[in-house]
């Protein structure tokens, strides 16, 4: 019997060495001539045990890692074809504490299959969800996305159903489903994880999103730094549309729909979801004025939902199991499950599925297993570079929407990004103010200038110029773009440089530069 061995092609894995470490082991199975295939499945998401070397023994997959292509050949002597004892050897991969703890639903498949076997996405429960809308009325399946109580994992949070229902009921003769997989934010890896190790999934949910909608043409935005993702999701989707999935008509029910992969210069406005409709459109990424809403005028005018990969990830699994089921887990109106990306100066970096509801020092402490260099943790940074810096005063919130909110701060795309007591947090306030400088579009006047002038005078303050003014000054111009700009770019910068003022005032009270020479 052929012996499955299982070696990532995930980004983070080949980073790490994965293809070499392939490499090794398949001279080491030609060499010794045994009965052994490689497949190349996507990451668990334990991204300090990668490369993840997994064998398939008795139904169960034993794990070895971290692996270097040095290590192969003392893999294969200490018998790693029948799973045996190795200083590398992790024991059975699905008992490890890190994953077994975890609600995997969304990322079930992830780092378990082949990405681009459809038949390995089928034994594992995949198109169960787009069989049963096939038999569904558009109204009956948007029904049940909204009463799952699933919300926009790419940071707004907004009610997907509501969105759905909206293109659901807009006139006109064409609509489209526009996954956003301009995944930019600091610390967050997820699409990209799904795009790459599990793409039918996304396939499928914008196969169901366009048979709810009536949209009949889907594509998948994503930016050029992913060429990984590219090629798994153009190929799948080319798997898809030869198997009936995709095409003319949905697995044989006469309702069309298709999908484009479509690839970005990787500005971080197009993130933002009316300049990614004019970058799709070959026109700049510039953000548009709203309203019109896309869902009643997005691409090419027509009415368009646009949903995150992880929205659009989701849905299989809520058509599969019913709403109730998903709606099941999580807390207040935060529902479903929300893939965790831990990041930063921690020691346990990857990614952790998990229900709505853990406190984020529960994430950091316990899951994260706090900072790589094992100093005491000063600050958070959730939600990307336009997240609000929670100190260790704020660690008892609980992982909701609202909670967060609560606290100035935003979930955005459950990126976390750890901070030891090192950081110096004039200097992550000054960095934000100049991300959004260079990021901008250039539209708005209060993004434009607003972040120009906030680096201006976070140098002013690190000088000891004027610090008291300058302060005030610096929350002034926080003001002027949290409510004067045209999209969050510029609207949410502010919250990373006000929580910074706010929480660890000791940093924008440096010396005067005079006085410290002395």
């Amino acid at each position: 019997m052929t012996v499955r061995i299982y070696v990532p092609r995930d980004a983070a894995a080949l980073a790490l060495g994965a293809e070499k470490v392939a490499k090794a082991i398949t001279q080491e199975i030609a060499a010794r001539g045994l009965d052994a295939e490689i497949v190349r499945n996507g990451s668990r998401g334990m991204f300090w045990l990668e490369p993840l070397v997994e064998i398939e023994v008795a139904s169960k997959r034993i794990g070895y890692g971290p692996v270097k292509a040095k290590d192969v050949a003392a893999l294969f002597e200490a018998g790693l074809m029948s799973g045996g004892e190795h200083p590398l050897c992790l024991g059975e991969v699905e008992d490890l504490p890190f994953l077994k703890e975890q609600t995997r639903l969304t990322f079930a498949r992830c780092g378990v299959i082949d990405p681009l076997s459809l038949a390995d996405y089928e034994a594992h429960g995949g198109l169960a969800g787009l069989r049963r809308a096939v038999s569904m009325t558009s109204a009956e399946v948007v029904k049940e996305v909204t009463d799952s109580g699933l919300r926009g994992r790419g940071g707004a949070g907004f009610p997907t159903g509501i969105k759905w229902k909206t293109v659901l009921d807009a006139g006109g003769d064409r609509k489209y489903i526009v996954c956003n997989a301009d995944e930019g934010d600091s610390g967050t890896f997820a699409d990209r994880m799904i795009m790459e190790g599990d793409p039918f999934v996304l396939i499928e949910g914008m196969a169901i999103a366009g048979l709810a909608t009536g949209a009949t043409k889907g594509f998948v935005y994503t930016r050029s730094e992913y060429p990984h993702a590219i090629a798994v999701m153009t190929e799948a989707v080319g798997i898809a549309r030869q198997a009936g999935i995709l095409g003319l008509s949905v697995l044989g029910s006469g309702r069309a729909f298709d999908i484009e992969v479509r690839t970005g210069a990787g500005a971080y406005v197009c993130g933002e979801e009316t300049a990614l409709l004019n970058s799709l459109e070959g026109k700049r990424g510039v953000v548009r004025a709203k309203p019109p809403l896309p869902a009643h005028k997005g691409l090419f005018d027509c009415p368009t939902v646009i949903n995150n990969v992880i929205s659009l990830a989701s849905v299989p699994v809520i058509m599969e199991k019913g709403a109730a089921f998903y709606r099941d887990f999580g807390m207040g109106r935060s529902r479903g499950t929300i893939p965790l990306q831990i990041a930063g100066n921690v020691r346990y970096g990857g990614l952790y599925e998990t229900a709505f509801g853990l406190s984020l020092g529960d994430i950091v402490d316990r899951i994260g297993g706090g900072t790589a260099t094992g100093r005491p943790v000063k600050a958070v940074q959730v939600g990307g570079p336009l997240g609000a810096y929670f100190p260790r005063a704020l660690f008892d919130t609980p992982f909701d929407y609202e909670a967060f909110a609560a606290k100035d701060g935003l979930i955005g795309h459950a990126g976390i990004v750890v901070f030891d007591d090192t950081a110096d947090m004039l200097k992550q306030a000054r960095f934000a103010m100049e991300f959004c400088a260079v990021e901008s579009c250039g539209k708005c006047t209060p993004c434009r200038i607003g972040s120009t002038r906030g680096v201006e005078t976070a140098d002013k303050i690190a000088h000891g110029i004027e610090p008291e003014k300058n302060r005030a000054l610096l929350t002034d111009l926080c003001n002027t773009m949290k409510f004067g700009s045209l999209c969050a770019l510029g609207g949410f910068t502010p919250y990373p440089v006000m929580s910074a003022m706010t929480h660890f005032p000791e940093d924008f009270s440096p010396a005067p530069i005079a006085e410290a020479a002395e």
